[in-house]
């Protein structure tokens, strides 16, 4: 049976990875299948010959009833533009939707998880996202598949079109709305509203497009859905990724690989989980002490 959730892939000059991630989408054989390319860069003829060859993989790779649609850039946007309006393309088409970058290895669980919850949000102005991403080290959060959260993960996700419409790549009234200290109406917290604060002010000046994304959910009040057990696998780690060049220690710790989900069980309130977000800052985004970054460097150093 054809999964009907519209999946759109993201793709760029790895193949490797994007072979892996396509044969997982391929078990679903999914109805609807976007993938969009950023272009090359100016001047490299190798990133000419790898696009083409991920884009011939894919399309040769087709072979079940599916309608297919494809964004493949001439000129490089850069990764910001190119992730952004790509996901921006894929929900001017469709109503709700998959996101799977060429490095992110759903469990197969994934696609049923998202699927379930797509249905069954889309009717909440308060759910904006479904994250397939689990960084709680093992710690069960509730007594259900799902919890709710400020920090909805990227690495394999889902959402609305209703949700995506209000994303602003340039976060234009970012200023403005940090004036009026509006992360204090999402965290209790006083270290990650300063946190937060510092790193969406710095994300104007850089290539990418996720914490815009943050930004926009806060600023309407959305929160995300993350799955009880890890069902991403981050495989793009190495010197071919654009922005995952090095494996984050907290990684392996925190993800525990991927795991099945089962029987999905609702929560049967809506509140985001304070304990699991507080988690997630303290072992993932604050900023290391002067002694963490010692033992990391020590640990690399022993590693080679």
């Amino acid at each position: 049976m054809a999964f009907k959730i519209p999946i759109l892939l993201l793709t760029f000059t790895r193949l490797d990875t994007t072979i892996r991630v396509f044969e997982r989408i391929k078990e679903q054989k999914p109805k609807y299948l976007f993938i969009a390319s950023d272009g090359p860069r100016a001047n490299n003829d190798q990133d000419v010959s790898k696009i083409n060859a991920v884009k011939e993989y894919i399309l040769n790779g087709i072979d079940w009833d599916c309608e297919v649609k494809t964004l493949f850039r001439e000129h490089n946007m850069g990764c910001g533009l190119a992730v952004s309006s790509g996901i921006s393309w894929f929900f001017e088409q469709v109503e709700y939707g998959i996101i799977l970058e060429d490095d992110c290895l759903p469990h197969p669980d994934f696609f049923s998880f998202c699927e379930e919850n797509l249905e069954y949000y889309k009717n909440d102005d308060h759910v904006w996202a479904i994250s397939g991403t689990n960084l709680q080290g093992g710690h069960k959060r509730g007594h259900s598949s799902y919890y709710f959260s400020n920090y909805g993960g990227i690495w394999g996700w889902a959402t609305w079109s209703k949700a995506w419409k209000s994303y602003d790549y340039h976060m234009k009234d970012l200023d403005k709305m940090l004036k009026k200290n509006f992360l204090s109406k999402i965290f209790n917290d006083k270290n990650q509203q300063a946190f937060w604060a510092k790193t969406l002010t710095k994300a104007k000046n850089i290539d990418t497009w996720d914490y815009q994304w943050h930004y926009n959910t806060w600023l309407y009040n959305g929160i995300s859905i993350v799955p009880n057990v890890n069902l991403i696998d981050n495989i793009g780690f190495g010197n071919a990724g654009t922005h995952t060049m090095n494996k984050p220690l907290w990684y392996d710790r925190l993800t525990l690989g991927t795991n099945a989900l089962g029987y999905i069980k609702h929560p049967a309130n809506i509140m985001v989980d304070e304990q699991a977000d507080n988690f997630l800052f303290e072992n993932c985004y604050k900023p290391a002490s002067v002694i963490s970054r010692v033992k990391s460097k020590i640990s690399k150093l022993l590693k080679n």
